[in-house]
């Protein structure tokens, strides 16, 4: 019982911190690579330790500095007693023993920087962006070393199969490591050049955060909230860049919605039987002022703009009924020619269905049903809604049957085996 206790602690603590952890350790050895692999190992002796002796007060400061030891110990086998060993062991005592000595605030001043990201996190994000990877290999590093996700998790969210994204991410660690990247922040027009795959890779941490992939949880709600604090970190970084205000428009909007989306039980609550008195009114109201800012430091809104008018939407409305779906068809449509993506068209063909019935819906549906979304139980789950709609039972069914089947999210696949039910 200790011993499944302490590795739930140690799974628990990781799922939390461990873009935290990899990004202070990077800071203090300045090698991305290397921080890696120090809080992998750092893990591995919790995984030992924990269940053994218990979970420690102060769990990431635990695992931080056993990673810095081991950087101590990495850097004395490498006889590398350079200036960076030597702040690690000020920092840290001899022997790779804590201190507890801060540094001292005239030390901190002499390296403040005006452009400096504050941020490890962000900090690594800008890192694993970085130009001498592909932009396949930008978002599975990120997801994986920032936002925690299994490659599992990564490939589904990615549309490909999990062992593409497993040689993604070892590809983006050597190419990495060969071209010598230091962890470092990069310069403003870096910044500039980097940000696309950086509101990406933000974008997608927070996707798997409100609806996950996988698990007996419907939203991961520390993965989501860690995600709108990047975002609102990145608009006061980067003040006049448009995209950033509709993407913490987006999340906000977004996350407004959580309080009503489970039950008291955790299970997960349809849009159409949502208490709208429960959503979070002050998050739709940031959502709509970083609307806002983004339509008036930009000439049009971009991509993350566009969904954020969808969110706004339905943010607004009284009710499914009463929700200006014309609008929104609109919206996906204008979204469909600026970021084309089969998921697009699949939400799309939904708002059509509450436009103008599931008729003209079910042909947008039925020609994504060769593409990448195949395999998804995302377009099962729409085709089986559709046909259920046009009374085409015995069709709906094994639809929903199939959806059943390739969902890996537990609390989803409860909602699917309801409507399955439903049907007699």
């Amino acid at each position: 019982m200790a011993e499944h206790t302490g590795r739930a602690a140690v799974a628990a603590i990781w799922r939390i911190e461990s873009a935290r952890i990899v990004g202070a350790l990077a800071r203090y050895t300045g090698d991305f690579a290397l921080a890696e692999d120090l809080a992998q190992e750092a893990l591995a002796e919790a995984l030992v330790t924990w269940p053994r002796d218990g979970a420690p007060r102060n769990p990431a400061g635990w695992l931080l500095t056993v990673g810095r030891r081991r950087a101590i110990d990495a850097f004395r086998r490498r006889s590398a007693l350079d200036e960076r060993y030597a702040a690690l062991a000020r920092d840290l005592g001899e022997g790779g023993v804590l201190t507890g000595r801060e540094p001292t605030r005239e030390a901190e001043d002499m390296l403040w920087d005006p452009d400096r990201i504050d941020d490890d996190v962000l900090a690594l994000i800008f890192i694993s962006c970085h130009p001498v990877l592909s932009r396949e290999a930008r978002l599975a590093l990120t997801l994986r070393v920032v936002g925690g996700l299994t490659s599992d998790e990564i490939a589904k969210a990615c549309l490909v199969p999990t062992a593409t994204v497993q040689a993604r991410i070892t590809r983006a660690k050597k190419t990495l490591a060969a071209a010598r990247v230091p962890f470092e922040v990069p310069s403003a027009q870096e910044r500039a050049e980097r940000l696309g795959s950086v509101l990406s890779v933000i974008y997608l941490i927070f996707t798997e955060g409100s609806t996950a992939n996988s698990g007996d949880e419907l939203i991961r709600f520390e993965l989501a909230g860690e995600a709108q604090r990047l975002a609102r970190v990145l608009a006061r970084l980067v003040p006049n860049e448009p995209e950033v205000y509709g993407l913490l428009a987006l999340l906000e909007l977004t996350a407004a919605r959580f309080p009503a989306r489970t039950g008291p039980d955790g299970e997960p609550v349809l849009l159409e039987q949502q208490d709208r008195r429960r959503w979070d009114r002050a998050a739709i109201r940031r959502g709509r002022a970083a609307l806002v800012r983004a339509e008036q430091v930009g000439r049009g809104l971009g991509a993350y703009g566009l969904q954020a008018a969808i969110a706004e939407c339905h943010a607004v409305a009284a009710s499914v009924e009463t929700t200006n779906w014309e609008r929104i068809v609109l919206i996906y449509e204008a979204l469909g020619r600026l970021a084309p993506s089969p998921v697009v068209d699949l939400n799309r063909a939904v708002a059509v269905s509450m436009a103008q019935g599931p008729a003209a819906a079910l042909p947008i549906v039925d020609t994504l049903a060769a593409g990448a979304l195949a395999n998804s139980h995302l377009l099962s789950s729409v085709r089986g809604e559709l046909l259920t709609r046009l009374g085409r039972t015995d069709e709906a069914r094994t639809e929903l049957e199939r959806a059943a089947a390739l969902c890996g999210n537990e609390r989803e696949r409860t909602v699917l085996r309801r409507k399955l039910a439903a049907l007699g």
